[in-house]
């Protein structure tokens, strides 16, 4: 087989990429709803992993809202709040925490 010189790879980028700063209406609507539930929340971060379609998301969340609550409260909690934007969600990735004091 005859080496072939000259030929870079090729790089494909897909097409749902976005820039770090922008945000989807999806999760847009999904950290509002967050902010509106969880006031005291000192972090709330929603990423669309569904490529853009709002199909399926993940949730960062820090609140002091759960402090002393066992992971499955929060992750209970972060549901009901989100109740109404769930039903047409494929799925749901929630990372929840406390500030460090």
């Amino acid at each position: 087989m005859a080496a072939v010189t000259g030929l870079r790879p090729l790089l494909l980028r897909r097409s749902t990429w976005r820039g770090f700063s922008s945000q989807t209406d999806g999760e847009a609507r999904v950290a509002r709803v967050l902010r509106e539930k969880f006031p005291r929340a000192s972090a709330i971060k929603v990423v669309d992993i569904s490529g853009g379609c709002g199909a399926m998301y993940e949730i960062h969340i820090e609140s002091e809202e759960f402090r002393e609550k066992r992971t499955v409260q929060q992750h209970q909690m972060v549901n009901q709040a989100l109740s109404e934007e769930i039903k047409t969600m494929h799925g749901l990735r929630i990372f929840t925490s406390t500030p460090k004091p």
